[in-house]
């Protein structure tokens, strides 16, 4: 699909993916059915287990994104995406079920593929339609992925009420709902423009292929810090609730005010910077460069995760620690798009990017799972102490980065095969 290229339908561009972005936030709302499941019978892990399955699932249906949407099309594939997700919910809450296989399969595996297949339609199209700012657009649009964390949490706990009036099943029955609503009113606006608006393209014209990109010692580093920072931030999530209720009711607090109090920590603080954290650290990268943006960011973050323990135990340090870790893990989204599309081309990012992307599956497997064991072991902070490391050690990986296609292409792209349909300075 395409569309005449207009200033008026720049910005409707972004506000679709917006709403796109929100429906397809809900995996992150996975921790406020944690407590009500772990009462239930389910162990720690196995909570973990489910979110991990959502993560790897993304992570491999991006892999085939990049070709969908030449295939099919923006608008067709997110709206194959929205009916995947929004399925898995409806079927999950009609069906009744709480046990762990039929969870696992439906809100781990089923709408983990739903998120991956219509992920990079927005961020495509999206830097499509701005190539001149790429940073600032991006933030604006996988900010909605991560504003759609409160919306998705505060709706189920202290504002929606939905588990306590509804019941755990008909919550997820209306999540359903209203993912095929966003998706509805969103996926109208995921079209590409007929032409490139007239800006001038900072990798100037220059496009890596997956094979290109894979024989580059940048593609190695990227994804290993990126691995760094998202089994870092994967596992702090399966645990922000989790961990502080504990400290908050061995204190003597009650469980019902514990639950509210951990909520509104995920649900506004963390989530309101998580979203805060995409716009700031995109549109900053415009200006301080990505390669820099990456490291502070990543370094900055480890020391958070370090002083969370201390800050986890009472109500007011405990919001703040998870709008410091909410802001900086938001960026990770902002800058790692970003980042391929200088060092590889803009124009191959939804090919490229969802290899790249494989970072985030790899953390999904390895951080709340080991998350889930040491909660299970009762060793929350050595979790923490690990998530800090992990992100000062993407940091320093980091600084052996180039800094733009440009740098990238004088080395490498003229010992490599000819890219399909690109052309080289």
């Amino acid at each position: 699909m395409s569309s005449p290229i207009t200033k008026e339908s720049r910005w409707k561009i972004v506000v679709g993916a917006v709403f796109v972005q929100l429906a397809l936030g809900g995996v992150y709302a996975w921790s406020v059915f944690t407590p009500i499941l772990h009462m239930s019978g389910w162990s720690k892990t196995q909570t973990q287990l489910v979110f991990t399955a959502a993560i790897i699932c993304i992570s491999i249906a991006m892999l085939f994104g990049g070709t969908l949407i030449r295939r099919l099309g923006p608008r067709p594939l997110v709206f194959l995406s929205g009916i995947t997700l929004s399925s898995s919910y409806l079927i999950a809450g009609l069906s009744g079920t709480t046990s762990f296989l039929p969870i696992l399969l439906l809100l781990g595996v089923m709408a983990g593929t739903g998120i991956g297949l219509g992920y990079m339609v927005p961020l495509v199209v999206a830097m499509r339609w701005f190539p001149d700012r790429k940073g600032l657009i991006t933030g604006v649009v996988v900010a909605g992925f991560g504003f759609g964390v409160m919306g998705w949490v505060k709706l189920a706990d202290s504002w929606g009420h939905l588990l306590e009036n509804i019941g755990l099943s008909n919550t997820f029955a209306v999540y359903g709902l209203i993912i095929i609503a966003l998706i509805s009113f969103g996926g109208r606006y995921m079209i590409l423009p007929e032409t490139e608006p007239d800006v001038i393209e900072p990798s100037e014209g220059v496009t890596f292929t997956r094979r290109q990109m894979l024989r580059t010692r940048e593609f190695y580093l990227i994804i290993t810090a990126y691995s760094c920072c998202a089994a870092s931030g994967l596992m702090a999530i399966g645990l922000m609730k989790l961990y502080p209720m504990e400290l908050l009711m061995d204190s003597g607090m009650a469980r019902s005010s514990a639950s509210i109090i951990t909520g509104t920590a995920m649900g506004v603080f963390f989530s309101l910077a998580n979203g805060l954290g995409r716009v700031t650290w995109g549109a900053f990268s415009d200006k301080l460069g990505r390669k820099r943006s990456v490291m502070l960011m990543a370094a900055t973050q480890g020391g958070w995760f370090l002083l969370f323990p201390s800050l986890a135990g009472s109500e007011t340090t405990l919001y703040l620690g998870a709008a410091l870790i909410g802001f900086n893990y938001g960026g990770n989204f902002a800058l790692f798009p970003t980042l391929t599309a200088d060092l590889f081309g803009a124009k191959s990012v939804g090919d490229n990017y969802p290899v790249v992307n494989l970072a985030f599956g790899i953390g999904g497997l390895v951080g709340p799972t080991m998350g889930g064991i040491l909660g299970d072991l009762g060793d929350f902070s050595m979790a923490f102490t690990v998530c800090g490391i992990l992100c000062l050690s993407a940091s320093f990986i980091t600084i052996f980065l180039k800094t733009s296609v440009k740098s990238l292409t004088t080395e490498i792209v003229y010992q490599a095969e000819p890219a399909r349909g690109s052309t080289r300075s």
